[in-house]
């Protein structure tokens, strides 16, 4: 099982932004990936409180013996919450970070991730593409052990 956790304001995809997020609702995204890999459950979370995503983070690395691996979306967190790079550092989960938009062309604030050196690597402005790439390194991943 690969968790996909989205962070704040990710539950406006197709809504919020659509120049630079797209028009597609995550919902739609999650069952295009479910279908591109039938063989894979695919679990998805998305909260704006940068504690319940710590919590969640918590509960897969340590209670979830089937959660192979974490695609996370941290949303505007990225760039400040040293609260979830900690989380994702305490666990032994493979993480990948997933951007829709191309951080390092967007405002200065946001050229820096703080989560990124906790994870395994960082995917950003390819889109919803993203996730797909992310799942399909952490399968990859997964085969090789």
């Amino acid at each position: 099982m690969i968790e996909i956790i989205n962070g704040p304001n990710l539950n406006l995809l197709g809504k919020r932004q659509p120049e630079i997020y797209g028009t597609t609702s995550f919902e739609d995204c999650l069952r295009e990936l479910r279908e591109a890999f039938p063989d894979t459950p695919i679990e998805y979370f998305q909260s704006n409180c940068e504690g319940e995503i710590i919590d969640r983070i918590h509960r897969l690395g340590y209670e979830t013996p089937d959660c192979t691996g974490i695609i996370i979306n941290p949303g505007a967190y990225a760039h400040y919450s040293y609260a979830i790079s900690d989380a994702i550092s305490s666990i032994q989960l493979p993480v990948i970070e997933v951007h829709i938009s191309n951080i390092h062309a967007r405002d200065e604030f946001r050229h820096k991730s703080v989560t990124a050196p906790s994870c395994r690597a960082m995917l950003t402005g390819f889109g919803l593409q993203g996730y797909r790439l992310a799942l399909d390194y952490l399968l990859n991943l997964s085969n090789r052990k």
